[in-house]
């Protein structure tokens, strides 16, 4: 059984675990914070909700061990196309998308009659994509238009798209590439230009987007100690919570906290398991924080180690400030708790993410990629000497 574990499983071990273990504490939680609103829902069905939660967690397990078997190096070309089609997809999503607390975040598929997030695919395309111009423009990284400027340009539009719709989203997504940027070796009178760029791009947002009102009100009223009925809620479910909880399943918040299984779900977590389950979580993000981390100086390329550390920030990052808004320490978003909270598109790229990382971690999986590179420069350097015109 072992054995068998070890040849299906590959990869980092904790990586692995800290998933299993984020999965089954999602489905529990969910399952708690969503019962009432099942039972109102869904004609009593209290089961509803989470039967839909382990598919979809199951889906993103799925997806992560799907991704963890491909290397990490073909995901260089797929984010490029992605990002791409991550463009129009924005765009019409902007314009026609699904409407949810006056913002269209989501395209419906007719033919399976389902919703689909293209900011899910175009966050994490982008952070790939930003790792592997890094990578592939260390020589030249003091030069800001070959190397900065396609940099700027992508991070600036795609996060400006995304900005329309959710522009908590798109801060967290500029922030972890100036992070990512800074990693990788971008000099900082560069940085502070992309600084002035995307305050430029986030000012248009806020004019401009759906949420852009909602937004700097919710900043100003945090800035004012003004607080809001959802973090009152919020603090109620965490004080009453104390050091060990109330137990799984007897949460009372989760009758008055408006999206107790999304946004506020770390307060259901702390309400139920206490300030013990509250700090255990934080620390199994932060696990993943180093584990990721530690593949910089181990990955077999430049690539894999900036690729992973993007990818943990992104993911560690979004579950750290979905934790301090929970606790009043920022503004009210609308940021899930990553591989926790309650959703569809969300869970499954955040287990490709997982499995990226997994990829990772194994180093080179296709051994015959390096050579057949070797091989096509070798025949166009012979087909070039041979015939120097052409």
């Amino acid at each position: 059984m072992k054995q068998l574990i070890q040849a299906k499983l590959k990869g980092d071990p904790i990586i692995w675990g800290i998933a299993l273990v984020l999965s089954n504490l999602s489905i529990l939680t969910v399952y708690s914070a969503s019962s009432s609103l099942a039972y109102r829902q869904m004609d009593h069905n209290t089961e509803y909700y989470l039967l839909r939660q382990t598919l979809l967690i199951g889906a993103g397990l799925a997806a992560m061990w799907l991704s963890h078997r491909i290397d990490y190096r073909y995901y260089a070309a797929m984010a490029k196309v992605a990002l791409w089609l991550s463009i129009p997809l924005l765009l019409v999503t902007w314009q026609y998308g699904v409407k949810l607390n006056e913002a269209s975040r989501w395209l419906h598929i007719p033919l399976i009659n389902k919703s689909f997030q293209p900011s899910d695919l175009a966050q994490l395309s982008l952070i790939i994509r930003m790792a592997h111009m890094l990578a592939k423009q260390q020589k030249n990284i003091a030069c800001f238009r070959t190397a900065c400027l396609p940099m700027l340009a992508w991070s600036g539009l795609i996060s400006g798209l995304i900005a329309l719709t959710n522009f908590s989203s798109a801060m967290l997504l500029f922030g972890t590439c100036l992070v990512l940027m800074f990693i990788g070796r971008v000099p900082i009178k560069y940085l502070l230009m992309i600084i002035c760029s995307g305050s430029l791009v986030a000012g248009g947002a806020l004019l401009w987007g759906q949420r852009g009102g909602t937004a700097a009100k919710r900043i100003a009223s945090f800035l004012k100690g003004d607080v809001s009925f959802q973090a009152e809620q919020s603090y109620i479910a965490i004080a009453t919570g104390g050091l060990a909880g109330k137990g799984p399943g007897n949460s009372t918040q989760r009758n008055f906290l408006p999206h107790p299984y999304s946004d506020f779900i770390y307060a259901i977590l702390i309400e139920e398991y206490g300030l013990i389950g509250g700090i255990c979580v934080m620390v199994l993000y932060l696990l993943l924080l180093y584990r990721a981390i530690a593949l910089l100086p181990t990955a077999t390329h430049y690539y894999g180690g900036l690729l992973a550390t993007g990818i943990s920030l992104l993911l560690v990052l979004q579950a750290l400030l979905n934790m301090a808004i929970a606790v009043g320490l920022g503004p009210v978003t609308g940021l899930p708790l990553p591989f926790v909270s309650m959703g569809g598109t969300s869970l499954v790229f955040t287990g490709i993410a997982l499995g990226i990382l997994l990829s990772i971690s194994q180093g080179e999986i296709d051994k015959e990629l390096l050579t057949l590179k070797k091989d096509v420069a070798g025949m166009r350097y012979n087909k070039y000497k041979k015939n120097p015109k052409s």
